[in-house]
């Protein structure tokens, strides 16, 4: 944590409440867009929603614990913050997926189109939904 602080990653912020329920807030409706583009057959936007109710969900924590990203590392820097402080299973597992799912959103936003398969971009919404649930109830832990 000391290095991400140091290097200018992330930065430190009184913990804020509000903003951490209204960046959970976005990512539960990024979820039902996410679901929404699947049955329109937007497969790869579907996938780059998915990403986002993640990448929001992880603001939520990191404004909850005090911390915000730096402008300059935004989405890099919310997965590094999550890699520093998340319990082992949970960060193993969804850090990885979430790692996985920011590089392919940005092939999908910047480089290629129809990369995603259906079954993937519902893959996605479930792995958005755990995490992003997972994170609303460490919040709501950490206030009682």
């Amino acid at each position: 944590m000391e290095e991400l602080l140091r290097s200018g990653v992330i930065r430190m912020i009184k913990p804020n409440r509000a903003l951490a329920l209204n960046a959970l807030r976005r990512a539960k409706r990024d979820i039902d867009t996410a679901k929404t583009l699947i049955s329109n057959e937007k497969f790869d936007w579907s996938l780059v929603v998915s990403y986002n109710a993640m990448l929001a969900a992880g603001r939520a924590f990191m404004f909850a614990k005090g911390y915000r990203p730096s402008s300059t590392e935004g989405h890099l820097a919310v997965v590094k913050f999550l890699n520093a402080t998340l319990e082992n299973e949970m960060r193993d597992r969804m850090v990885m997926v979430m790692n996985g799912m920011r590089k392919k959103r940005h092939r999908i936003v910047y480089e290629e189109m129809d990369i995603v398969s259906k079954s993937e971009a519902e893959q996605a919404v479930r792995w958005a939904e755990e995490f992003v649930n997972t994170v609303a109830e460490i919040i709501r832990q950490t206030e009682t």
